[in-house]
């Protein structure tokens, strides 16, 4: 009886170099883990978020049952003394934002001017409509390189702007000179700061 061809006539292994081998890399166990890690991550999430609500609802529970106690303790007397304490304070800081006060205004013009300068009229005018701030004044300084001296220190100062000098009269009698000033302040200036 003859064989037949599928059956192998020799027993002997083929040799290692005639069959070539194939290697396969299995991702199915770190799969499997990190799945697995996801999932027990996820549970400990919420796990966490249960408890944390649990936490919280008790915490507003509690605030809840101070604050009706607390509402409990107010009378209306109380409210009433501290809404006209409110309209009093809401009133004070309106009139107090609209005052004037020109003491910064005078603070400014020691440091700014010069001894041998002085004021012998000042008017300051304030415009409640555009907000601006006039001053016109008349004086008496002791030369022109005062006068100058004075006009830098406005520039450099910044809050006293447009300086203007006019009818500037020269006394022969007493080696001075006289002058009028217009200029434009900062409302920092006259504004009541406390």
């Amino acid at each position: 009886m003859a064989l037949p061809p599928t059956i192998p006539t020799s027993f002997v292994p083929y040799s290692a170099s005639a069959q070539t081998r194939q290697f396969r890399t299995d991702y199915s166990g770190a799969f499997k883990f990190l799945v697995f890690g996801v999932l027990g991550l996820a549970v400990v999430l919420a796990l966490g978020v249960f408890v944390y609500g649990r936490i919280l609802s008790a915490t507003k529970a509690s605030t809840d049952a101070k604050l009706v106690e607390a509402r409990e303790k107010i009378s209306a007397t109380d409210i009433e003394n501290f809404v006209r304490l409110r309209n009093r304070l809401v009133s004070s800081q309106i009139l107090l934002n609209k005052h004037s006060a020109v003491s910064g205004f005078f603070s400014a013009l020691e440091k700014l001017v010069p001894a041998t300068a002085r004021f012998s009229t000042l008017h300051i005018a304030i415009d409640n409509v555009t907000g601006t701030t006039k001053l016109n004044a008349s004086g008496v300084a002791k030369n022109f390189n005062v006068l100058a001296a004075v006009s830098g220190a406005f520039s450099d100062d910044g809050r006293i702007k447009d300086a203007i000098f006019s009818n500037i009269v020269v006394n022969q009698k007493n080696n001075s000179v006289s002058f009028a000033l217009s200029a434009t302040l900062d409302p920092k200036l006259v504004t009541f700061t406390p």
